[in-house]
Protein backbone atom coordinates (compact mmCIF):
# COMPACT_ATOMS: atom_id res chain seq x y z
CA UNK A 1 0.00 0.00 0.00
CA UNK A 2 1.21 3.48 -0.86
CA UNK A 3 0.48 6.45 1.37
CA UNK A 4 0.79 10.15 0.68
CA UNK A 5 0.66 12.61 3.57
CA UNK A 6 0.00 16.37 3.49
CA UNK A 7 2.62 18.75 4.83
CA UNK A 8 3.05 22.52 5.06
CA UNK A 9 6.06 24.04 3.30
CA UNK A 10 8.17 26.02 5.77
CA UNK A 11 11.26 26.77 3.69
CA UNK A 12 12.43 26.14 0.13
CA UNK A 13 16.06 25.53 -0.84
CA UNK A 14 16.34 24.88 -4.59
CA UNK A 15 14.67 21.55 -5.32
CA UNK A 16 14.27 20.76 -1.63
CA UNK A 17 11.95 22.08 1.04
CA UNK A 18 11.55 21.79 4.77
CA UNK A 19 7.99 20.74 5.55
CA UNK A 20 5.87 20.27 8.66
CA UNK A 21 3.67 17.17 8.85
CA UNK A 22 2.12 18.42 12.09
CA UNK A 23 2.79 17.36 15.66
CA UNK A 24 6.38 18.57 15.48
CA UNK A 25 7.38 16.28 12.61
CA UNK A 26 9.59 18.34 10.29
CA UNK A 27 11.46 16.79 7.34
CA UNK A 28 13.29 17.82 4.19
CA UNK A 29 11.67 16.64 0.95
CA UNK A 30 12.16 17.02 -2.79
CA UNK A 31 9.84 19.56 -4.48
CA UNK A 32 11.19 19.32 -8.04
CA UNK A 33 7.90 17.82 -9.31
CA UNK A 34 5.66 20.71 -8.20
CA UNK A 35 5.52 24.50 -8.28
CA UNK A 36 5.07 25.37 -4.62
CA UNK A 37 5.61 28.40 -2.39
CA UNK A 38 6.36 28.75 1.32
CA UNK A 39 3.12 28.47 3.32
CA UNK A 40 1.39 26.17 0.84
CA UNK A 41 0.58 22.52 1.46
CA UNK A 42 1.81 19.57 -0.57
CA UNK A 43 1.07 15.87 -0.66
CA UNK A 44 4.28 13.93 0.08
CA UNK A 45 4.97 10.40 -1.11
CA UNK A 46 8.34 8.66 -0.71
CA UNK A 47 10.11 11.93 0.05
CA UNK A 48 8.72 13.80 -2.96
CA UNK A 49 6.01 16.45 -3.09
CA UNK A 50 3.65 15.09 -5.74
CA UNK A 51 0.85 17.67 -5.63
CA UNK A 52 0.01 21.05 -4.15
CA UNK A 53 -3.23 21.05 -2.15
CA UNK A 54 -5.45 23.74 -0.68
CA UNK A 55 -5.14 24.58 3.01
CA UNK A 56 -8.65 23.44 4.01
CA UNK A 57 -8.25 19.99 2.46
CA UNK A 58 -4.76 19.63 3.93
CA UNK A 59 -5.91 20.51 7.44
CA UNK A 60 -8.87 18.10 7.20
CA UNK A 61 -6.56 15.33 6.02
CA UNK A 62 -4.01 16.03 8.77
CA UNK A 63 -6.81 15.84 11.35
CA UNK A 64 -7.83 12.41 10.03
CA UNK A 65 -4.19 11.24 10.20
CA UNK A 66 -3.96 12.51 13.78
CA UNK A 67 -7.12 10.60 14.76
CA UNK A 68 -5.84 7.41 13.11
CA UNK A 69 -2.48 7.62 14.85
CA UNK A 70 -4.08 8.32 18.24
CA UNK A 71 -6.41 5.36 17.80
CA UNK A 72 -3.44 3.07 17.10
CA UNK A 73 -1.76 3.83 20.43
Amino acid sequence: MCLAVPAKVLEIKGNHAVVDFGGGIVKEINVSLVDVKVGEYVIVHAGFAIQVMDEKSAEESLQVWKEILETER
